[in-house]
């Protein structure tokens, strides 16, 4: 019994490692979005954030993601001000949350260098709606270390962000949303 107990003892924090060693994490994650509509005589309607959080466990291809909405930065204070009070009211809502699954993710070696196209899909949460989302992208593997990137359109109306029709030619409905993230081996 005491073999047993002592052998438990011993593979255990190995379990415990071995299940840190699958999942990747950040806190640097960028996103960039383009709202710019038909006129562009305006200023330019774009704004990104380095702040986004996620999470990737190689071995079930699970995926998180995270951003705080304030975090995002425009080149007009203006715009932003608008963009957090009136758009996407970040007060009510203040995070954009992505639950979700790689498809392939089994055809990704997550230490070994090269370019790996994936499927990505799950539930994306914004302005308090929730809706399924499915996005292409890659990761990409360069001295071991795993990088995601993807791009994917978002219509604002599928989120109820209602554009003021004095505004409506200048911000599109459709927004295209880039996202990258340089991952590292989670920590505990």
């Amino acid at each position: 019994m005491k073999k047993i107990v002592m052998l438990v003892g011993l593979l255990l924090p190995t379990v415990f490692f071995a299940q840190a060693q699958s999942k990747y994490f950040t806190r640097t994650g960028a996103i960039n979005f383009n709202a710019e509509g038909a006129m562009d005589d305006i200023e330019e309607v774009k704004a990104a954030t380095k702040t986004a959080t996620c999470v990737v466990d190689q071995a079930s291809g699970q995926m998180e993601w995270a951003v705080l909405l304030k975090g995002f930065q425009f080149k007009s204070a203006l715009m932003q001000e608008h963009f957090n009070e009136n758009y996407v009211e970040s007060d009510k809502f203040p995070k954009a949350t992505f639950k979700g699954q790689i498809d392939n993710h089994a055809n990704v070696k997550w230490t070994t260098d090269g370019t790996y196209p994936v499927v990505v899909n799950g539930k994306m949460t914004l302005h308090g709606v929730t809706k399924d989302l499915v996005a292409k992208g890659t990761v990409n593997v360069k001295g071991g270390k795993p990088a995601l990137a993807s791009d994917f359109l978002v219509k604002l109306s599928d989120y109820d962000i209602k554009i003021p029709s004095v505004v409506g030619t200048k911000i599109a409905n459709e927004v295209k949303i880039t996202v990258t993230a340089n991952l590292e081996p989670f920590k505990k």
